[in-house]
């Protein structure tokens, strides 16, 4: 790949830069004024470390700038839309978009010894963040968003403030370098074009690029954020993976690594029991250690959590050996010099900890400047460069290769046999482009925040093992299949494979912590060459509930599923409800599919997960009165169930489509409140609400938008006679000219005419809304004069999109 063009190549260059100070080793006004503070003398704790693990060390460097409001990872870019989270949480709103940084920054450096701060670099209106020394201990590579802009970009500069360069350039953000053994530079970049699966905000995911910036290539093809990469002494790279792949979007951001050609990525510590974000890990010298801030929960607000020591001698699953040092959760960015020598940040300023928690303040930021705070506190001195990984992609390939050795060596595999697994369903994990909430609407009811895109199938030898060649590049999982094609296991997390790259794993969700078994030198799969993955034809790769489902529920079901039968109290048309459909909900409320739910926990028992523990299949298998589905309309349907059950098969259906019916609640809760109220609960307190037995809290379901007169809402409490079906104790409404009746039927009729109005994916003439095509347009997936007249074929741009991510060699 060419290196990429700078805007700013020099020192002196670069004080042209909008916003731009360049201040070389001038003192903060606070440090240059002898009587603004007493005599400046290292404090007792300090002063002990001074003389012991810093003992030769002068000067630290960190970086000052404006926190962030939102969740740990908005501190950069853009938000989706203009609701009220961005318009609370962001701090300005530019160019159409909300952003999600603040302005003003400056690069120190400060000595431990005299107290003397130094200012490297400035811009009041820019950002700075994340810098690291060069081995040679002479320039400091970070992130820098010059003032008046809107993206960050990799730099280096001299520690005496000159020499000022930029490495990276582009549309998207580069942030969280770390330097390599070998030359290259591993960072996390907005490059990977997609939106936080929950959220409102854009992802970073690992990359690379020569020392110069140049050869910019994807590592991790994560859905979600790769954050705060660091090397480890024995060369591999170490960072913090968010990911869930049908379980809790909340619980599981933890440890992993990864070679820094991106082979070889593996899960260090944690990914089993969730409920901590685990960011900004680094070695601690001497041992095999590790010092990381564990951000409780989801993670807080740039990155604060407990300054905490992780010990991975036992595996990844031992919470037992991590130990929390500090004695709160008000830490971020610790730096360890020894087991018992930290460098820390927090609100307050820079300090220094000790092993036991003890810690004490070294710098305070003055007054005027406390809009800021003090970040990433690294030693200003040389250090050794760690072991070199030699490369081991070959990146004129397409694909990579992975061996199995034994799909039976696992947890929860007990009653599996031998022979039983066939072979590997093959799914990936398909990127958002744009997103519009913290919630899994309108892609499932409490289930997966993602569309999965189906890849194919590869065999699994009696002997359980697998030899495939897989796609680079993409975030792929497994279900195993038996023989009938039921889904025995399913792995919730993704595999990622570089080109070239040839791995293997010894089972399914083996034990990480036992002694390694004699490898055969006779697994079956490796007599022959590795086996392609075999597409499925006659199926869709993404599955789209109302086109691909509904019509064999049309062709089987609905007839005596309906609302003017409702046979076993049960109704699978399609009409609309105000997010979803009928029949959609009806696979919520009846419990007839087994999908992917918000849970904290993976690894399920064989069989009870998917198609497999799904009664809806039991009803397609022909004897079910009439319905003879053939394979393929079962194969499709069991298919759907595997790639999570989702309801749109396209991200435009996100952020639109949504018609909510404004039904007269208070006259309904007078009405019928001796049957149907229950206590309800939330983060608002406690309230009377209405409640159904099918249902729940739930009126979405009892609403029909495509026909608002067949809704259950009107039909339930209407006489037999008048056309209902009397389902109450008593009947409610003796007609349809009942007041309340009527007032229902006319909110009902409103939802509809604003679904008619405004379409929904499924229908005639639906456009996305405004956000999804500005950031389709952005990544150059509709063209920049889209006329509002312009019709948007959404499906087509979401396959052009997800293509863009398919690993070319011709385009590096």
């Amino acid at each position: 790949m060419q290196r990429p063009r700078r805007s700013c190549v020099t020192f002196a260059a670069s004080t042209a830069l909008v916003g731009l100070s360049l201040l070389p080793l001038l003192a903060l006004p606070a440090a240059a004024e002898p009587d603004a503070a007493p005599q400046y003398t290292p404090g007792p704790l300090l002063q002990r470390m001074l003389d012991g693990p810093m003992a030769g060390l002068e000067e630290i460097v960190f970086a000052t700038r404006v926190p962030g409001r939102d969740h740990w990872y908005v501190t950069f870019g853009n938000y989706a839309d203009h609701s009220d989270y961005p318009q609370n949480l962001a701090f300005k709103k530019e160019d159409g978009v909300y952003w999600g940084y603040g302005d003003g920054a400056r690069l120190c450096r400060m000595n431990l010894r005299t107290g003397q701060l130094n200012v490297i670099f400035e811009d009041p209106q820019g950002g700075v963040r994340d810098p690291q020394i060069h081995y040679d201990g002479q320039k400091i590579l970070f992130a820098y968003r010059p003032g008046g802009t809107h993206v960050f970009h990799l730099y280096e500069i001299n520690v005496d403030g000159s020499g000022l360069t930029q490495l990276t350039d582009g549309p998207d953000d580069d942030i969280e370098p770390t330097y390599c053994p070998d030359g290259s530079i591993v960072f996390c970049s907005s490059r990977c074009r997609r939106f936080v699966n929950c959220w409102y905000t854009r992802v970073a995911s690992l990359y690379r690029c020569d020392a110069d910036g140049g050869n910019v290539r994807m590592l991790s093809s994560n859905n979600d954020h790769d954050n705060t990469p660091w090397i480890l002494p024995d060369g591999r790279v170490l960072y913090m993976r968010w990911e869930y792949v049908d379980r809790s979007q909340v619980h599981f951001h933890h440890l992993w690594t990864m070679n820094p050609d991106g082979t070889g990525q593996m899960v260090y510590y944690g990914n089993l029991h969730g409920g901590i974000a685990m960011l900004d890990a680094k070695p601690i010298p001497g041992t095999q250690k590790v010092v990381s801030s564990f951000s409780p929960g989801h993670g807080r607000p740039e990155h604060l959590g407990f300054v905490t020591v992780v010990d991975p001698k036992n595996g990844p699953d031992d919470r037992g050996f991590a130990r929390n040092v500090s004695k709160n959760t008000n830490w971020k960015d610790p730096y360890a010099l020894s087991e018992d020598c930290f460098l820390v940040a927090s609100p307050r300023g820079l300090h220094v900890m000790d092993g036991q928690g003890n810690q004490e303040l070294v710098y305070q930021l003055p007054e005027p400047d406390r809009y800021m705070q003090c970040h990433e506190p690294r030693p200003l001195r040389s250090r050794p460069r760690e072991r070199v990984i030699p490369d081991r992609t070959i990146l004129q390939a397409k694909t990579g290769r992975l061996i199995l050795e034994d799909i039976y060596n696992g947890r929860n595999m007990a009653g599996v046999k031998k022979g039983e697994v066939a072979k590997l369903l093959v799914l990936k994990q398909l990127p958002k482009p744009v997103n519009f909430s913290g919630g899994m609407q309108p892609l499932t009811i409490g289930g997966s925040f993602t569309l999965a895109g189906i890849v194919g199938t590869v065999p699994v030898e009696p002997d359980g093992s697998a030899y495939m060649e897989l796609p680079a590049l993409q975030s792929l999982f497994f279900v195993a299949l038996d023989k009938e094609d039921r889904p025995v296991k399913r792995m919730h997390s993704f595999l990622v494979l570089q080109p070239g790259e040839t791995t293997s794993c010894v089972g399914c969700h083996e034990q990480r912590v036992n002694t390694p078994r004699p490898i055969s030198t006779d697994l079956v799969a490796m007599r022959r060459s590795p086996s392609p993955v075999e597409p499925i034809a006659d199926v869709p790769a993404v599955i789209d509930y109302p086109r691909d489902v509904q019509p064999i529920l049309d062709e089987h079901c609905v007839q005596c599923h309906c609302p003017e039968r409702r046979e076993g109290k049960t109704d699978f048309t399609g009409d609309h409800t105000a997010m979803y459909s009928v029949s959609y909900w009806t696979m919520q409320t009846r419990s007839l599919v087994s999908d992917g739910r918000n849970q904290p926990f993976g690894n399920r028992l064989p069989y009870s997960y998917g198609s497999a523990a799904s009664r809806l299949m039991t009803f397609l298998d022909g004897s079910h009165y009439d319905a003879k589905p053939t394979e393929l309309q079962r194969k499709t349907i069991r298919l759907w169930i595997e790639t999570s059950a989702t309801y749109p098969g396209t991200y435009a259906a996100l952020g639109c489509g949504s018609y909510p019916v404004h039904l007269p609640v208070g006259p309904m809760l007078n009405r019928c409140g001796s049957c149907h109220v229950r206590e309800l609960s939330n983060q608002a307190g406690k309230r009377n609400a209405l409640f159904f037995p099918s249902f729940g809290h739930q009126l979405e379901p009892m609403n029909n938008l495509s026909r608002p007169e067949k809704s259950y809402v009107l039909l339930a409490p209407l006489a037999k006679e008048a056309g209902g079906l009397e389902l109450c104790k008593e009947v409610v409404f003796a007609d349809k000219e009942d007041p309340l009746y009527r007032q229902m039927l006319a909110a009902l009729e409103n939802a509809h005419q604003r679904l008619v109005e405004g379409k929904r994916f499924d229908m005639p003439d639906f456009r996305p809304n405004e956000h999804y095509l500005r950031e389709m347009q952005r990544f150059g997936f509709l063209p920049g004069d889209l006329k509002p007249s312009d019709p948007v074929d959404c499906y087509a741009v979401d396959r052009a999109y997800w293509e863009s991510f398919r690993y070319d060699p011709r385009r590096q």
